[in-house]
Formats: C-alpha cells, sequence, structure tokens
C-alpha cells in the first residue's frame, strides 16, 4: 500500500468539463518539464501515488480520472479510448502543457496512442508504455497481445454485474497485477479504485480494448521519439521479441507485475527517471 504519511498523497485537484455535463477530475502538482500519466482500466490518479511523490519535485506532473472512473462523471457517453484521447486533449489544452512526456499505464496506452493517432507525435517529448500490448487480439499467437477471444470474452462477461466485476478485479489484481501478498487491506484498496467504474461503462471500455489495434502508432511512435516499454516478467518472453520486431529503437525493461510502478517504485522511479532525463 502507499505511505500513509507521504504528504503528495493528499494533493488537490480539479474539475474540466469536457463536454457538456460531463467533468473529469485532474491533479496538476509541480514546475518543470510535463509529466503526464494517465491511469489504466477503471483506475484514478491514485495509482500513481508514488510518481506524484518522486517526480513533483523536478517535474510538472499531471494526471486525471478517465471519465466514468473515480471522481469524473459517470456517463453513458463516451466511454471509449477515442474520446479518452480527445479528453485528453482537451485538458493538455486548458492546461496549457507543451512538449509532455506520455506515460500510459495498461489501458492509458491505449488512450495515449489513440492521442498519436488523432494528434501526431508533435509537441509530444517523449512515451512511455507501461504493461500494454499494442493490440488487443491477434490470430498469431506469437503476438504480444492483451489475451485471446476466449479470454477477453470471458472477461467481458465477467464485469457485466458488480459482483462479477469485483471477482474479476480481485482475480486479476492477485494474479497479473501484484506480486506480494494480497491482505485485506490491499484488496479493497485496488477494489475501491476499480468499482467508482459501474460495469455497464467498464464493460464498453473492455470492448473497445479487446477490438484494438495501435501497431501502427506504437511504430510511428518507435520511429518518431523517444519510446520506451516497461513489460510485466510474464508477459516478457513474448513482449521482448515482439517488441524488438516493431519497435525496435524503444528501451524495453522487464520486471514484476502489472503494477509493478505501485509496487516496485523503488526500481521503476528510477528507470522512469533516466528516460526523462535523456529526453529533455
Amino acid at each position: 500500500m502507499p505511505h500513509e504519511t507521504n504528504p503528495m498523497l493528499h494533493r488537490v485537484g480539479d474539475y474540466l468539463e469536457v463536454s457538456p455535463g460531463i467533468d473529469i477530475y485532474y491533479e496538476d502538482v509541480g514546475e518543470g518539464p510535463p509529466l503526464v500519466l494517465v491511469p489504466g482500466w477503471t483506475f484514478t490518479t491514485r495509482v500513481f501515488d508514488h510518481q506524484f511523490a518522486e517526480f513533483a519535485g523536478s517535474h510538472r506532473v499531471i494526471s486525471f480520472d478517465p471519465r466514468s472512473h473515480g471522481r469524473s462523471t459517470v456517463t453513458l457517453d463516451g466511454n471509449t479510448y477515442a474520446t479518452q484521447a480527445d479528453d485528453l486533449a482537451k485538458l493538455l489544452t486548458h492546461l496549457d502543457v507543451k512538449d509532455p512526456v506520455l506515460v500510459g499505464w495498461s489501458a492509458g496506452s491505449v488512450a495515449t496512442w489513440h492521442y498519436v493517432r488523432n494528434h501526431g507525435t508533435d509537441g509530444i517529448r517523449g512515451h512511455v508504455c507501461v504493461d500494454m500490448p499494442p493490440v488487443g487480439m491477434s490470430c498469431d499467437d506469437s503476438d504480444w497481445m492483451e489475451g485471446s477471444i476466449t479470454d477477453l470474452a470471458g472477461f467481458f462477461q465477467g464485469v457485466q454485474t458488480s459482483q462479477g466485476q469485483r471477482g474479476i478485479v480481485i482475480w486479476y489484481a492477485d494474479n497479473v497485477m501484484i506480486e506480494q501478498e494480497m491482505t485485506p487491506e490491499l484488496t479493497a484498496w485496488i477494489v475501491q479504485q476499480s468499482l467508482s467504474t459501474p460495469p455497464l461503462m467498464a464493460s464498453a471500455y473492455i470492448a473497445d480494448l479487446a477490438f484494438g489495434n495501435y501497431l501502427e502508432e506504437a511504430r510511428k511512435v518507435d520511429a518518431e521519439i523517444p519510446s520506451m516499454f516497461f513489460v510485466a516478467d510474464h508477459w516478457a518472453e513474448t513482449a521482448k521479441p515482439y517488441l524488438a520486431r516493431h519497435c525496435p529503437k524503444s528501451r524495453v525493461e522487464s520486471f514484476g507485475g502489472h503494477m509493478m510502478f505501485w509496487e516496485y517504485p523503488e526500481k521503476f522511479n528510477p528507470l522512469l527517471a533516466e528516460f526523462l532525463a535523456s529526453v529533455r
């Protein structure tokens, strides 16, 4: 769990109306080169507590709860990563952010790649993908992908109810996200993060992620700006040759589980700091 004594856990955020009646919650802390952190499926700014604490002294650190996540408006409209990318663009314009490094965790990388699809790489200093393949599904079993059609269909079906979503999140946290023992307190924190997104909206995002293909954008990022991938150990055997084939210029680091940046900040943060220093 994040250290409760850390003052950076008590950040004060604000809201931006991105569409009529739809507000997204965001946090903007520190001064310096902008570092924009995009959370994954159903998660919030709180997942980046360790990164705010580490980098706000040297960077302008920005994150947000996507629509239907966390403290942002729950809505039937726009629960797609295309809309999330549009909301991100509106937030960066609102905050007058120039030349950010975009860091997407998990499905947050789908939003950042879609941002590249819409706006290109001009005005982005660098891109960091934390444990997300560019394609949801593939017919080639050797590809790094989010899951087979059977896996993703099961995930989609599982989040159709609050009880099912809670069960999926607990299982995923214990088997994919976190390597340490799942205490009741840790389980409760992760479930609290995720269940602020109702099942209807959560399943819409899963469907969008499952059928998404952002390999062209990942290749564009690799070719045009500094790029880095963090990969969980359980993906490494497949992900490393895949990235060497498709994104050969990108730096790749592999350790931990899906939330390695949260569980092992003492390893993740120095590696991210190295990347940030290299793109100044």
